[in-house]
């Protein structure tokens, strides 16, 4: 019998998986980012069904196999349900799982990344804050954690841009997404971050290209 183990993560992507079954990817504080197979979770009747879907937050008990794990069970604190009635913030928050998965690594400590995400996406169902904003701010900050990151942008912006990355990544994820900026040093900020993406990053992301077709943002 395998090992029973308790992790505390969010569902980041399910893939169907032969006629009931799904396999999770899930970014974890205890084992960074793992797969995992939910077996039944296609059955109307399955304790796992609301839990084995994107943006489920929550403790899951887990079977470790050899080279696997297996969900037993979910204990689901949060589904985000308000930002999945939205599509712009859907697409937002499709994202920054796709964003999360990529940076996400397995057998790391995840608790850093599984935060920032989490605050970002509670920042999107609140929509206090320029969903464009939000979509900089951790995209920055998921950057910082994992080491790619310059202390300052790579070409001159104005004062305000400049202070809004200081900022960012000297402040805590849980009190990062608390501000608001003008559309001209949103649009500096914005680009420099990009630019960094560029530096930094060799892939591309299809949720964003969604995104981008919907909203035009920066």
């Amino acid at each position: 019998m395998s090992d029973l183990l308790e992790v505390n993560g969010m569902v980041l992507s399910s893939m169907p998986i032969g006629e009931y079954d799904r396999r999770l990817v899930i970014l974890t504080r205890e084992r960074g980012k793992i797969s995992a197979f939910a077996k039944g979770a296609r059955r109307p009747s399955s304790s796992l069904l609301a839990g084995s879907r994107p943006f489920s937050y929550g403790t899951m008990m887990l079977y470790e196999g050899r080279s696997s794990y297996t969900v037993r069970s979910m204990e689901i604190q949060h589904y985000f349900e308000k930002l999945t009635l939205d599509l712009e913030k859907t697409c937002y928050g499709s994202y920054f799982l796709e964003f999360a998965d990529y940076y996400g690594k397995e057998g790391l400590d995840g608790t850093p990344l599984l935060k920032v995400l989490y605050v970002a996406l509670l920042a999107l169902e609140k929509g206090k804050m320029p969903l464009p904003l939000i979509r900089r701010v951790f995209e920055l900050k998921t950057m910082e954690i994992n080491g790619e990151y310059a202390e300052q942008p790579l070409r001159p912006v104005g004062e305000a841009a400049a202070y809004t990355w200081d900022f960012v990544l000297r402040t805590p994820a849980e009190k990062v997404f608390s501000f608001t900026l003008e559309p001209h040093a949103l649009e500096e900020f914005s680009s420099s971050v990009e630019e960094l993406k560029r530096y930094y990053l060799d892939r591309e992301f299809k949720s964003l290209e969604i995104l981008e077709g919907l909203s035009g943002g920066f």
